[in-house]
């Protein structure tokens, strides 16, 4: 595996209680023998993401990152409770500010994909091979991660 690179988070104007964690879901699926990874927008920059979201309340990192790929891609299946990588970015939040955020991925094997979805109508999502999913994220640790996912499950 090759090195990871990692991105530069500048945090010199932010406090130790303003890094936030977040739990994200590698979707994954095989077709025709090789590993497809599912992406979808952010609601607001519409940029290429995996699905993720806050810490819940009596869930597991792996449990929240499963809530999210349900809520934002309209999938279920099978998480790993093993932490395949984290990535780093800044959230955007009203006015100019941002939120640094953390991100541990948790791969999900796809068993289902709805037709409907909580958040079909704010996000699009797409199949993509991991190579090809990687060039359209824009966090460099997260492309990272995509391009040397190998999954052994299936």
């Amino acid at each position: 595996m090759g090195t990871i690179k990692q991105q530069a988070l500048k945090l010199e104007n932010f406090n130790k209680r303003d890094v936030r964690t977040q739990f994200g879901a590698l979707c994954w699926r095989r077709r025709n023998g090789k590993a497809q990874i599912l992406l979808v927008t952010s609601r607001k920059s519409r940029r290429w993401i995996v699905p993720k979201g806050w810490p819940q309340n009596g869930a597991t990192p792996a449990e929240a990152a499963t809530t999210e790929a349900w809520e934002e891609a309209g999938v279920t299946g099978k998480v790993s409770t093993v932490c395949i990588g984290i990535f780093s970015y800044l959230k955007a939040l009203p006015g100019d500010e941002s939120l640094p955020c953390v991100v541990a991925v948790f791969p999900l094997k796809v068993a289902f994909l709805a037709s409907n979805w909580p958040e079909k109508q704010t996000r699009r999502r797409k199949w993509l091979s991991p190579k090809k999913a990687a060039a359209l994220v824009q966090e460099r640790e997260l492309a990272s991660i995509l391009l040397n996912f190998d999954p052994q499950d299936g």
